[in-house]
């Protein structure tokens, strides 16, 4: 199993001597993946739901480094962390200056990318972007990776498409990755699992929370219909990379019919829940150990890495 962690982007975690200390810790106690989170600007009034919490809140106050800055900041501080795009809101920004822009990290990382990606919630936010028709965000987030691969892959290049085209350009240099950073896909609706079996190389899903807690038989229920999906576009479902986040929204709160959130309680019980997810063909596992101060974060992450994760081996 590996592991990987949130990256804070907001608050007193998110300044560069803090982000320093906690990449570099990180990357000594042996956390594989770092992951970075999505958001360009944050409107004062917002009637969006957000999918991951029971009261359908926002966890932040819409403050946040830039992911790609920030990730580009992070691999200059680092040396083997994967660095993921988790997730990137695909039509926030023009589809050819984020094909260049992840290549450029990729390039100057040594190949350490990868590009986790989702459609977006908050309807507010397209509109100050003045980016996609919110309601054809899946559609244009399609045409987008088609983009993306046909960049890192292809001298030159053309595209025609619904909402994009382009004829005969040079997007070079490619991604030291090949054939192209692996692309993950996130969420777990129909239409997440669709895109996952047509374009993903990854499911990287949210679970162990309150409003989406996937505990393993409902987990174990979306994979076999993400390995008929993936069957049916004439791919092999074993090639897909399973990378389950589990981040510590409504702390405290646990759904209906659970006495407790998977890896949440004594060690004990994450160890045996980590076996159980293992079981079930997650290959990675994302965990929240982001707190009020630093120090308190460290001590977090050496934690589980001391008292957790050897007893998983």
């Amino acid at each position: 199993m590996r592991y990987g962690y949130y990256l804070p982007t907001r608050g007193p975690l998110s300044e560069p001597g803090a982000i320093s200390e906690l990449v570099g810790q990180g990357e000594g106690v042996g956390f594989v993946t770092i992951v970075i989170a999505d958001h360009i600007v944050f409107p004062t009034k917002v009637n969006s739901p957000y999918p991951y919490t029971v009261d359908g809140g926002f966890p932040g106050q819409g403050d946040a480094l830039e992911q790609l800055s920030l990730m580009s900041f992070v691999a200059a501080l680092t040396t083997t962390s994967r660095l993921v795009t988790s997730v990137m809101i695909l039509p926030h920004r023009n589809p050819l200056t984020t094909a260049k822009t992840l290549a450029t990290i990729d390039v100057l990382s040594q190949g350490r990318v990868t590009v986790g990606v989702g459609v977006g919630w908050l309807r507010e936010e397209f509109e100050a972007l003045h980016a996609a028709d919110f309601d054809k965000r899946g559609a244009v987030s399609n045409e987008y990776l088609e983009i993306f691969k046909k960049c890192w892959t292809e001298d030159p290049v053309s595209f025609n498409g619904e909402f994009y085209s382009f004829k005969e350009l040079r997007c070079v240099p490619h991604p030291v990755q090949n054939p192209h950073p692996p692309i993950w896909i996130g969420g777990h609706s129909k239409p997440a699992l669709r895109r996952t079996a047509k374009y993903g190389d990854g499911w990287h899903p949210v679970g162990a929370t309150a409003a989406s807690p996937l505990p393993p038989a409902e987990f174990e229920r979306l994979l076999d219909e993400l390995k008929i999906l993936t069957e049916a576009e004439g791919r092999n479902f074993d090639d897909l990379f399973i990378s389950l986040k589990a981040p510590s929204y409504d702390p405290g709160l646990t759904p209906a019919g659970h006495d407790r959130l998977p890896f949440a309680g004594e060690a004990a019980q994450v160890i045996e829940d980590i076996k159980t997810y293992e079981a079930l063909g997650v290959r990675e596992l994302i965990f929240d150990f982001r707190a009020p101060t630093l120090g308190e974060t460290l001590d977090r992450m050496d934690h589980f890495m001391t008292e957790v994760a050897p007893s998983t081996d």
